[in-house]
């Protein structure tokens, strides 16, 4: 209960520092806040995208940042990245559960190794794979705890 309210705390104490921006604003991004809000899935579940963005709060947010921006070579960012609005579902699935060591993305380096969240359940994964997805300028489909599931067992 300490390591949660301690991780609720930081999530807070974080919230003032934001990235950079990377891609030039919109017309539609300039009224967007840049802290992430729930946007609109595409199953339409609002209630996925407030669970998503808690776990993302407290899971998330420390290294990838609120805007979803990350920190340039050491972070990767979530917002705007094709890894994360593709269709391979699959593979962000099993980045959550088994964590990740380096990855190059969209043709940048990033060296801080992810940490694995094997402890998460299917439905917190989904939920918060369905929130980055969905947040920011993303635009995808929503994962489903079901998804979680199957890849969950073919990875054991």
């Amino acid at each position: 209960m300490k390591q949660k309210a301690l991780m609720a705390l930081s999530a807070l104490a974080l919230l003032s520092f934001q990235t950079a921006p990377k891609k030039t604003a919109s017309a539609s991004a300039v009224n967007k806040s840049n802290a992430a809000t729930p946007a609109k899935t595409t199953a339409g579940n609002a209630a996925v995208m407030e669970r998503g963005k808690t776990v993302y709060l407290t899971q998330c947010l420390a290294c990838h940042q609120v805007d979803g921006g990350g920190v340039p070579h050491l972070n990767a960012p979530l917002d705007g990245a094709t890894a994360v609005t593709g269709k391979d579902k699959a593979k962000l699935i099993t980045i959550v559960i088994k964590g990740l060591k380096g990855v190059e993305l969209d043709g940048e380096f990033y060296s801080n190794a992810m940490a694995p969240h094997p402890e998460m359940t299917d439905q917190q994964i989904a939920d918060v794979l369905t929130y980055i997805r969905n947040s920011w300028s993303n635009k995808a489909s929503a994962v489903t705890a079901a998804e979680v599931k199957a890849v969950r067992a073919k990875i054991k």
